[in-house]
């Protein structure tokens, strides 16, 4: 069935198995869902998934986790896309992580990770190791380098830590399931941040203000957007391959 906003005193059984999905973004969310997700509330998309689109950052996660365990999912997972911290990564390639990086090492379920990894077709190319938290976003390549060094991690987002920790405190299962949207050498300028609402999507008018300074260039936004394709695409294909319950949960 569609997504529908559930009132704040439902709950679901846990014996449904019920898998709680965190994005960020609105283009992540339309990733597991076709139909619009309300913002900052819980869509329940079948009797076995729960959505929450957040907005970015930590705290925006955080709390959209912990709305999810109070209507009693079994399992957290964060759902979306991620920065590339090394080389190797290019926009489209899936992160499934071991740990998040967050100045302690927050551990997924390795099982349910690999599960879900074994049930993807060869064309997407999977990387694992570590995730690293960032409180803001990076936009440079000195930052992202500069990342990678301390945490040793290849990639980076900002909300997989704080679902990480919640699902540590309620003793769930949790992983993060990331495609590469930028790769190293490429980050959003720190200008376009003030044209971006708190679900990702863009205010025209903003944008256009924007262009027209030539703070931001269109290449710039071109190479974005093709960054985004290709990290949809890779993670409509999770979903179709898997699930939005994205197969069996960890115990």
């Amino acid at each position: 069935m569609g997504a529908g906003a559930l009132s704040r005193t439902d709950s679901y059984d846990r014996r449904v198995r019920v898998t709680g999905l965190v994005t960020a973004l609105r283009s992540e969310a339309a990733c597991v869902s076709p139909g619009r997700v309300p913002f900052n509330q819980p869509a329940s998309l079948n009797d076995q998934t729960l959505l929450w689109l957040s907005g970015m950052g930590a705290q925006a996660a955080r709390a959209a986790a912990q709305g999810l365990q109070q209507h009693g999912v079994a399992a957290l997972v964060s759902f979306g896309v991620a920065g590339a911290l090394s080389d190797q990564l290019k926009p489209g390639d899936l992160v499934l992580p071991d740990a998040i990086h967050s100045g302690e090492l927050l551990p997924v379920d390795c099982a349910w990770r690999d599960r879900l990894q074994r049930q993807l077709p060869a064309s997407i190319t999977v990387f694992n190791g570590i995730l690293a938290d960032s409180h803001v976003p990076l936009t440079d390549e000195k930052a992202k380098r500069g990342l990678a060094q301390t945490s040793g991690a290849h990639a980076v987002d900002m909300e997989s830590a704080a679902v990480a920790q919640v699902a540590k405190a309620a003793n769930v299962p949790f992983i993060a399931v990331r495609a590469i949207i930028d790769p190293v050498y490429f980050s959003p300028p720190q200008a376009l941040l003030t044209a971006v609402n708190p679900d990702g999507s863009v205010k025209p008018l903003h944008l256009t203000a924007l262009l027209l300074k030539r703070s931001v260039r269109l290449g710039t936004l071109l190479q974005m957007g093709a960054g985004m394709r290709e990290a949809r695409k890779t993670l409509s294909q999770v979903i179709e391959m898997v699930g939005t319950g994205l197969a069996s949960q960890g115990n």
